[in-house]
């Protein structure tokens, strides 16, 4: 029998694989909603984690920079993004769990490689702002842009609607898991 995507037409090889592991993955959902159990969302998160991961170390050893480094330049280009706002040292530190002289260590490494420079702030000359060079911002997206083609491909297949709740469900539990990261909140 021929499966067809999500939208209508006939699916390609790698879209059936997709189909029948995610069926299989799939097969612990509730029985009663259909929707599926935190374990399935468990795995399926692990396994996306995963394979960022690995394109993230490929990336940082054909760079020749540490894991964290790579950690660094995300949380430095997203920051504006997610808290309206350049990344600062202490922010960095903060966000990748690291002791002041390790961000400074990693800041190091990146600032040599040219992959980062370090600001004053205008208004607060003590407040020193990350900024991710454009050149290396740039080398980073031709590296990574098969993952951005393969968000891209995927995002197609599912409505606008659907990628809204997606993303929904996905600001959340960010939201979620920041909160329970939080200094003075405890585990369990």
């Amino acid at each position: 029998m021929e499966r067809s995507s999500r939208d209508g037409r006939p699916a390609t090889a790698d879209e059936s694989a997709t189909d029948e592991s995610s069926a299989s993955v799939g097969a612990s959902a509730s029985a009663s909603e259909g929707a599926p159990d935190l374990q399935t969302y468990a795995v399926l998160l692990r396994t996306l984690n995963s394979e960022f991961n690995r394109h993230a170390h490929a990336f940082a050893q054909r760079h020749d920079l540490h894991a964290t480094d790579v950690h660094a330049l995300a949380a430095i280009l997203d920051s504006t993004a997610l808290e309206g706002r350049p990344m600062t040292p202490s922010r960095l530190a903060e966000r990748l769990n690291l002791t002041s002289g390790a961000v400074t260590a990693c800041l190091d490494r990146l600032e040599r490689a040219g992959h980062i420079s370090r600001t004053r702030d205008s208004a607060d000359r003590r407040v020193v702002h990350l900024v991710y060079n454009p050149g290396a911002r740039a080398l980073a997206r031709q590296y990574f842009s098969p993952l951005a083609r393969s968000t891209e491909a995927t995002m197609r297949r599912f409505t606008p609607a659907q990628l809204a709740t997606v993303a929904d469900f996905l600001h959340t539990l960010n939201q979620e898991l920041t909160a329970e990261a939080a200094p003075g909140r405890t585990a369990g």
